[in-house]
């Protein structure tokens, strides 16, 4: 497991955890499938794919999210 905050562009990930109230309101919830499409020219904030929809989320509430990369 590792943080959302890690995953690099074109990597896919499944959330395992979250502690944050405010994306798991907004779906991102254990099982859910994430993907990283786009990192900001500074690395902050990162955009993922989740749920058919476009987020961008900074590093501080991503490393709450915990995910397990997928292998494909």
């Amino acid at each position: 497991m590792i943080g959302l905050d890690k995953l690099e562009v074109g990597q896919m990930a499944r959330v395992v955890k979250t502690e944050e109230k405010r994306l798991s309101d907004l779906g991102l919830v254990s099982g859910t499938q994430v993907e990283c499409v786009l990192k900001s020219p500074l690395g902050d904030p990162k955009a993922y794919r989740i749920r058919g929809a476009v987020m961008a989320v900074r590093k501080a509430e991503a490393r709450n999210i915990m995910v397990e990369v997928s292998n494909l």
